[in-house]
């Protein structure tokens, strides 16, 4: 075994034993895995029955919005509630993209116990996915492409990318910043969700996932999450 993927392995050991253990760590920053060292090309307020990572797993899903949206406040609500059920989370975020740790700790992520990679492009942030949904060791995935625009992902990528999520019975995430009348990223594609947030008057946020393409149940559905805001805004 190579000391890359003896790294690898021993991490998700460790995120294992901290997802078990359960809570969020007072953690500075998340352990962070280079792709180009790898060289490989508020609780709920309404749970949707089409939202939670049990939901989504052995799916292709996208979640979009524009400006000041909700996007990552709904993915790191999927992050907590995989961490909770003791599955490991990978989140993969290109140069421009990524969340901001101390809030994410806050929000009840254990950083520890996620695995944060870097990587050039969205080709090879479906590269870096395929390699780790193959370890069978992740329960979600989440690609963070940030404000890319013209974001390419191949259909051969992304169909090895529903295969493998089926097969061991993971989610995966895409998480883009796009109209709701864009296209989504390709055909595989099997949910599509637009994220908005709107302001309360208690200081706090209502975020919603408005499913505007749902290959299982249709679109029209609507999940909500009222969050408070983060130090600073409130």
């Amino acid at each position: 075994m190579s000391d890359r993927n003896g790294a690898l392995l021993s991490f998700l050991n460790r995120a294992r034993e901290g997802a078990a253990v359960g809570g969020a760590r007072a953690a500075a920053a998340a352990a962070v895995i280079s792709m180009d060292a790898m060289r490989v090309g508020a609780e709920p307020a309404v749970i949707a029955p089409g939202w939670s990572r049990d939901q989504l797993a052995g799916r292709l899903v996208e979640l979009s919005g524009v400006g000041a949206t909700a996007a990552l406040s709904i993915a790191i609500g999927l992050v907590r509630g995989a961490q909770e059920q003791a599955e490991p989370v990978a989140w993969i975020a290109l140069p421009s993209a990524c969340f901001f740790p101390p809030d994410a700790a806050d929000s009840g992520i254990d950083l520890d116990a996620l695995v944060v990679v870097r990587v050039a492009d969205a080709a090879v942030a479906a590269r870096a996915a395929e390699r780790l949904l193959r370890s069978g060791a992740f329960g979600l995935i989440v690609i963070d492409l940030g404000a890319e625009t013209n974001v390419d992902v191949p259909a051969a990528h992304q169909g090895r990318l529903v295969t493998l999520a089926q097969q061991h019975d993971a989610a995966i995430v895409f998480v883009t910043e796009k109209t709701a009348e864009a296209a989504s990223l390709g055909s595989l594609v099997s949910l599509r969700g637009e994220a908005l947030r709107v302001r309360r008057a208690d200081g706090g946020f209502t975020c919603q996932v408005r499913a505007i393409k749902d290959k299982r149940r249709g679109p029209g559905w609507a999940h909500e999450e009222i969050l408070r805001a983060p130090a600073g805004l409130e």
